[in-house]
């Protein structure tokens, strides 16, 4: 491995984001999940979580490596076969769980703080959204104000200002702690290697 490309791990490793996971729950669409995971990569969040319940299940390392400019590669995944054990997880790991949906009940994420030392953000399927389990379970509802006649944003793109927003307020204050950024930076030399 050449200087050049090992210092780009080594900020890579350094720039990743503690306390984040992104949940996608059901998504359809491969394509859209690895717009997603292409967002997460970029805005330094490294843990993705999926689940399959009602639609079939796909591997994330293999979907869509144009559209994911190859971000799956540096991911981490947890797959579930149901939103109800994933919550379980999350709960245990002490994290928020913020939905995002079209509700009399969420916050416009124009005002919304997310001050949480761990968030866990929820997205739904393309067509029916999230699971009426995971919007009653949710910590938080969160949605986009929009100024147009459509209701909504493909899922990929509204995942993506949410989670720009969330980043965006903890700055800098959530980095991997040192030794958690070292397991990571050794597992990215091993990845970049295959």
């Amino acid at each position: 491995m050449n200087e050049a490309r090992r210092q780009k791990i080594v900020s890579v490793a350094h720039n990743r984001q503690s306390g984040i996971i992104v949940v996608l729950e059901d998504i359809h669409d491969p394509h859209n999940a690895a717009a997603i995971l292409r967002t997460c990569d970029g805005l330094g969040i490294q843990t993705v979580y999926f689940v399959f319940e009602k639609e079939t299940p796909y591997n994330p390392r293999r979907i869509g490596k144009a559209s994911s400019s190859s971000a799956n590669k540096w991911l981490d995944f947890e797959i579930f076969d149901s939103s109800l054990s994933c919550f379980e997880t999350l709960k245990q790991k002490g994290y928020t769980t913020v939905a995002t949906a079209l509700s009399d009940k969420a916050e416009s994420l124009r005002t919304a703080q997310f001050p949480e030392e761990k968030i866990a953000l929820l997205v739904g399927n393309e067509k029916t959204g999230l699971s009426k389990l995971s919007l009653i379970r949710a910590d938080r509802i969160i949605s986009i104000p929009m100024a147009g006649f459509v209701q909504s944003f493909n899922v990929s793109v509204a995942t993506a200002i949410i989670l720009w927003e969330i980043t965006r307020q903890r700055g800098d204050a959530f980095h991997l702690p040192q030794k958690e950024r070292q397991e990571l930076l050794e597992t990215f030399i091993i990845r970049s290697g295959k």
